[in-house]
């Protein structure tokens, strides 16, 4: 249908205007004081953009950001909605006045508009509850004003190895599909102003430290192509998960350690409380990796800490292992001791017999030895002197009093898990 056609049913005056056909000469000055009514019927080809063959099109832009309702770290993309808005000059659609005039946006398919996409879009739709949400005005001087409200999902790379202590930096980016810098350019309308919203933003697990507006050129195998990018910074809360995951690790560690106040013989109760823990703990780490994502398989900052709490608890159950095992080997030797000093004091009685009646007996015709009153051959002799020299090596190692590991436990354990602390915060909170 006739772009006049359309122009022309909406005319001051309906009585006067025939569908298809001019209005009379005497509206001429009607037509010239209302939006492009002698420019648009009048040669306009809306498959040429403005300054076809000369200058290139500047379209401004500026947006708002209504809502950023998901941010997705297993699929890594984040969903808004947003208010787009792109202003350029037509020198063919200048009119008489100085006035602006809001037209249908039904119309648009009618005039040349840039062909605007975002870049990294996965999916997006524009609204059309209860019409299509989409503005067009036109001004005196040939400004248009181009309106959207769309939801998208844009992809956004993010670097999860200081989960949860992270800070992730996403882009909004747009430029032409067709039309390269030299036939338009995009500019921000008002810099930084260009955007606002995100200031306002509500999110669940982050907060918008800072945003950024820049333009910069897209080279590509069919030209260049000039590109605005929208980068914002978001922040995650950590308060969710210090309540959710670090606190209670921690208390888990915690009180692994109370086992170092039960006594050595209470078997059940320090076992219990070791087993306990240790499953704890490692319900605790499943459920931290489920709810982040599968498909991230590099290590985050929440499973170093994870992995440091529960080698803390599992060292706090090997510890009991070890002193109970230490203890049990204590009092073993201890009865072997006992047996011994009875044999010693047997084998001290015959050794008093034989010596008193050795003068009687004439031992020049065996080739051996004595040692402390028995007697020995050299071989067995120095066999006997290698195993006192590694018994005493072995003795410096050897804790006397198996009491005492849990009495260094209660000191180390604590002391090397707030050491690890400090060094786990500074790392991933200042560098």
């Amino acid at each position: 249908i006739d772009l006049h056609c359309y122009f022309s049913l909406i005319c001051l005056n309906p009585a006067r205007c025939v569908l298809g056909h001019k209005a009379d000469t005497s509206d001429y000055q009607v037509r010239q004081s209302l939006p492009g009514f002698g420019n648009l019927t009048q040669g306009y080809n809306k498959y040429l953009r403005p300054n076809f063959g000369g200058q290139p099109v500047v379209i401004s832009m500026s947006l708002d950001v209504a809502s950023i309702s998901s941010i997705s770290e297993s699929d890594m993309d984040y969903t808004a909605t947003i208010y787009l808005r792109q202003h350029w000059t037509d020198p063919r659609l200048v009119f008489l006045g100085n006035k602006s005039f809001t037209l249908d946006a039904r119309l648009v398919k009618y005039l040349w508009v840039p062909d605007t996409y975002i870049v990294e879009s996965k999916r997006s739709f524009l609204h059309e509850v209860t019409v299509e949400n989409r503005l067009i005005r036109l001004f005196s001087n040939g400004t248009v004003l181009y309106a959207l409200r769309i939801t998208t999902t844009v992809a956004c790379n993010m670097d999860l190895s200081k989960y949860p202590l992270d800070t992730q930096t996403c882009k909004l980016q747009m430029e032409s599909w067709g039309y390269d810098e030299n036939d338009v350019l995009y500019t921000w309308l008002r810099g930084n102003d260009s955007v606002h919203g995100l200031d306002n933003l509500q999110l669940s697990q982050y907060r918008v430290e800072h945003f950024y507006t820049h333009i910069t050129t897209s080279h590509q195998e069919t030209g260049n192509y000039s590109r605005l990018i929208l980068q914002f910074e978001l922040k995650r809360n950590m308060l969710y998960f210090i309540l959710e995951t670090y606190m209670p690790s921690s208390l888990l560690v915690i009180l692994s350690w109370v086992s170092f106040w039960i006594t050595l013989d209470s078997v059940p109760a320090r076992t219990c409380i070791g087993v306990t823990t240790v499953l704890s703990m490692t319900t605790l780490m499943m459920g931290s990796r489920s709810s982040v994502t599968k498909t991230n398989s590099f290590i985050k900052a929440i499973d170093i800490y994870l992995g440091i709490c529960f080698s803390f608890v599992f060292g706090a159950l090997v510890e009991y292992v070890v002193a109970h095992y230490i203890a049990s080997q204590k009092c073993a030797s201890t009865n072997d001791v006992a047996r011994e000093t009875e044999d010693i004091t047997i084998t001290n009685i015959l050794t008093t017999s034989i010596t008193s009646n050795s003068q009687k007996i004439n031992f020049a015709t065996f080739d051996k030895v004595t040692y402390g009153g028995l007697a020995m051959t050299p071989k067995d002799k120095i066999r006997f002197i290698l195993r006192n020299k590694i018994n005493k090596i072995i003795s410096y190692f050897t804790i006397q009093n198996p009491s005492n590991i849990d009495h260094y436990s209660k000191l180390l354990f604590p002391f090397f898990f707030a050491l690890v602390n400090v060094l786990y915060w500074a790392y991933y909170l200042v560098f």
